[in-house]
């Protein structure tokens, strides 16, 4: 599902997330506190935006979105799937400083 969102993604924005690396974690880590860069649900983390460090050798910029809060989230199959899109977007979004709308105008 990631993937199939991030490929729709790519098609309009193939220069913006060169290199961004997108992953699948089970569940987030356990923090006190969130900062800004994690997308929540209530008080549950269903994704974190690491906008990387420019440079040589730094850090890509990454998106991690937490499996089991956004499978506990969705009713069936396709209500994930569009949960998923929905997420990636919004963090795509935040990367690159756009609209959500403007990213994903659908």
């Amino acid at each position: 599902m990631v993937l199939d969102a991030v490929e729709l993604l790519e098609q309009r924005f193939a220069e913006e997330l060169t290199g961004v690396q997108f992953a699948v974690e089970d569940v987030p880590p356990a923090l006190n506190v969130y900062d800004a860069d994690v997308l929540e649900d209530g008080d549950v983390p269903i994704a974190r935006l690491l906008p990387g460090h420019p440079g040589t050798d730094g850090a890509p910029p990454r998106i991690v979105l937490y499996r089991r809060p956004l499978e506990l989230r969705a009713v069936d199959r396709e209500d994930l799937a569009d949960l998923v899109k929905d997420v990636i977007v919004e963090q795509v979004a935040n990367l690159l400083g756009l609209d959500p709308e403007d990213v994903d105008p659908e």
